[in-house]
């Protein structure tokens, strides 16, 4: 398919993007080319918008980004096989090598040679997006078009809530974003006993509240170990999930859980952070994890089960939907912490 189409272009290297009349995308034989009904504003597309330390040492302009979409097959490459024109597919974002060690004993998701779509190629803020047929995942037939969209950030909240048990435990929340919100409902669905939601903005707490939160904690009004200490009777929550990427949150993180506990990491802090090991965590016993994207594909197979069942349900934190044209609106609600997940209509 050949003509133009408008995409948001991170069009040099410094704050913000633009709108843009873009090429169609040429698609190779082992590709597929797609048409986006919807896309979703992710944390990392902040991290690009904004030019944070992180963004300027990996991204390289210009180029569309975006990585969080659903849409329709409309063409596809002569050697693929595993979906047709005309089926709703979203996409894992992680392009792996399928070589390296990793890779070779299932590992795909911490690939050492991993390309992310929309950070490292091409993304889908856009009418159309070109990309790899082993990379899709074909949506249920009735799945809604905004549900769909925001199934690969909700992978990062399953992986992140069920790297390890939580059934019957104390689950921490830090960083009441759309990931943490999503995170929060996990958390809860898989039978969590307390769920408590951290985070300086009221607003996102209340979002938490409302996906299913048993406790909220604003950080910066209300000292966050002295309540976690009422709430658990001095012993420590048993499971923390780290979103917010703050220094001081982090810290805290490992302060609050208890002896033996884990902590998931999914941020990504800009800049380094200072931790006690000896005391936060090599004399309490615990299991520290990185977080990076989905266990491919089960993770989206659990994503897809949780939906499908209704034990999840995620429209309360969809708060706002743009056109493509209005992204900036959008940029700016998530940058001032005005909103849950927020949509983009091409």
């Amino acid at each position: 398919m050949r003509g133009k189409m408008n995409a948001v272009v991170k069009h040099h290297r410094g704050y913000g993007a633009q709108l843009q009349v873009v090429d169609i995308p040429v698609f190779r034989e082992d590709e597929v080319l797609i048409r986006v009904n919807m896309a979703s504003i992710c944390g990392t597309d902040i991290h690009i918008y904004t030019w944070d330390k992180w963004s300027q040492g990996r991204v390289k302009p210009p180029y569309v980004f975006g990585h969080e979409f659903s849409g329709e097959v409309v063409a596809v490459g002569a050697n693929v096989a595993n979906v047709s024109v005309g089926d709703s597919v979203s996409a894992e974002t992680h392009i792996v090598c399928g070589r390296c060690r990793q890779c070779l004993t299932g590992q795909f998701h911490i690939c050492k040679h991993t390309s992310i779509i929309g950070v490292d190629t091409h993304g889908c803020f856009s009418e159309y997006v070109a990309l790899p047929a082993k990379n899709l995942w074909k949506n249920p037939i009735d799945m809604p078009t905004d549900i769909a969209t925001i199934q690969e950030p909700m992978g990062n909240a399953v992986h992140s809530v069920l790297a390890g048990d939580v059934l019957g435990k104390t689950v921490a929340i830090i960083g009441c974003g759309p990931i943490g919100l999503m995170a929060v409902a996990v958390a809860k669905a898989a039978g969590a006993d307390k769920v408590i939601a951290l985070d300086i903005n009221e607003y996102r707490l209340q979002l938490a509240k409302k996906m299913g939160a048993t406790h909220l904690i604003q950080s910066n009004k209300d000292d966050p170990l002295e309540i976690i200490q009422q709430l658990t009777n001095t012993d420590g929550v048993d499971v923390v999930c780290e979103m917010s990427g703050n220094p001081a949150a982090i810290d805290q993180g490992f302060k609050m859980v208890t002896n033996g506990g884990r902590v998931s990491i999914l941020s990504l802090p800009a800049q380094p952070v200072m931790l006690n090991i000896t005391e936060d965590i090599v004399f309490k016993g615990l299991t520290v994890q990185g977080i990076t994207g989905r266990k491919m594909f089960s993770t989206w197979q659990q994503v897809s089960s949780l939906l499908g069942s209704g034990k999840v349900d995620v429209k309360p934190m969809i708060t706002h939907r743009f056109s493509l044209s209005d992204f900036e609106k959008g940029f700016d609600l998530m940058i001032k912490g005005q909103c849950g997940k927020v949509l983009l209509i091409p």
